[in-house]
């Protein structure tokens, strides 16, 4: 879906830009090398932007069964 009509910005746009390490709405801009012009975008890529880092966030968590027993837990010599 199109977010930024002028600079033709769409939703993969942004979630690419989250998945390279972009955490700001500027810089989801800068990885299209272009930035908001009229302003009636930025709401929505605001909301795509957390959305597509909670879904990243998501996928970087570890189950914990897949956590060894001893992680974090320092052993006494």
């Amino acid at each position: 879906m199109v977010v930024c009509s002028c600079n033709r910005l769409t939703h993969k746009d942004v979630e690419a830009a989250v998945a390279d390490g972009a955490t700001r709405p500027r810089e989801i801009y800068a990885a299209r090398n272009c930035k908001a012009q009229c302003g009636n975008c930025v709401k929505g890529v605001v909301c795509l932007l957390r959305e597509a880092r909670l879904k990243h966030m998501k996928k970087a968590e570890v189950p914990a069964h897949m956590v060894p027993a001893h992680a974090g837990v320092a052993l006494s010599a």
